[in-house]
């Protein structure tokens, strides 16, 4: 905790009229408001605590925000036993968010939206400066598996990131027994989700099923080695990032109507790692699109595979290759 919020305050300050590559996190501010999210389970529990002391001890301030998911019977009798939990620790403020989970994008990711709306909320109603969160070790490597399984690509198998800049994430290193450990000998007592062992959730069974496999048939370490490799392709991704960066400002040009052009002869002499990293970022920084990879790819086909096809349109953007240049003409 105490190393976690020592790298938010260190970071450097965001460059106000720098408005190309990927959003970098501000530094938290001296005597800033952080807030934990506390769900009353052992690790929120467990960063409550850690917070209560650490945050004041460093010059924060740190409350709280529990979200009642309401899903299931009592859920808001839970939340206030975390709440009075957050208060007892001398967290403060303590806000109880209630949403409403629809069912779009599955139960899992609803919830997920749901809470982060809550999250945003509180932030806003607060004027705090990061979400605190409790995921683990295991978290991330469940979520790496889980990246790996849909092949979602090196960002996806990049984990959680530690700090968004809305969310910082200190137990990332962390084994979940550890959290439940720290509880037991300060007294604490967590509260059980009884969705933490329902086989119907996807990450549940990758966490009761799937990861005790992997342990019991490739050996420990598993769980380890999955948030070895998230932190591994975040370092290259950054390093891949700031050399796209430098090399789409030597390619880009940008005209009054609206459009970007890009060099096709620069584009077409870089390996494709880097093209498609430098398509996608003109289109993030430019007109707010992430592209998928079939989009990236497209593009990236006027470049590598052209014999005179029309343009390619992308949600919100259309990209023609005209006179040596791809330009990037915006829709609506």
């Amino acid at each position: 905790m105490r190393t976690a919020l020592a790298a938010a305050a260190a970071l450097p300050p965001v460059d106000p009229h720098d408005d190309h590559g990927p959003a970098r996190p501000a530094p938290l501010s001296a005597g800033g408001l952080v807030l934990v999210g506390l769900s009353g389970g052992a690790d929120s529990l467990a960063l409550a605590a850690a917070t209560a002391f650490e945050a004041p001890r460093a010059g924060f301030r740190a409350g709280a925000v529990v979200v009642d998911h309401g899903l299931q019977e009592g859920s808001d009798a839970v939340a206030a036993r975390a709440a009075g939990q957050a208060a007892a620790l001398g967290l403060d403020p303590v806000l109880v968010e209630r949403v409403s989970v629809d069912e779009d994008g599955g139960p899992e990711g609803a919830a997920r939206a749901a809470r982060h709306a809550a999250f945003d909320r509180a932030l806003v109603e607060t004027g705090a400066e990061r979400v605190l969160l409790a995921h683990t070790l295991d978290d991330q490597a469940e979520t790496v598996l889980l990246g790996l399984a849909r092949g979602s690509g090196p960002s996806s198998l990049q984990g959680m990131l530690p700090d968004t800049g809305r969310l910082l994430r200190p137990f990332l290193g962390l084994r979940r027994a550890e959290t439940r450990a720290f509880c037991a000998d300060s007294g604490l007592e967590p509260w059980d989700d009884p969705h933490n062992d329902d086989p119907s959730y996807t990450r549940v069974r990758v966490r009761n099923a799937v990861l005790p496999v992997l342990e019991r048939e490739l050996g420990p370490g598993v769980a380890e080695a999955l948030a070895r490799t998230a932190e591994q392709l975040r370092e290259d991704d950054d390093a891949l990032d700031g050399l796209a960066l430098e090399w789409a400002q030597e390619l880009v040009s940008q005209a009054d109507d609206g459009s970007v052009a890009l060099d096709v002869r620069g584009l077409a002499a870089d390996p494709a790692a880097l093209r498609q990293r430098i398509i996608r970022l003109v289109v993030s920084a430019e007109f707010g699109v992430s592209l998928t990879r079939a989009h990236t790819l497209a593009v990236a086909a006027l470049i590598t595979d052209w014999h005179g096809q029309g343009p390619v349109d992308l949600p919100g953007v259309r990209v023609v290759r005209q006179n040596g240049l791809l330009t990037f003409h915006p829709t609506t």
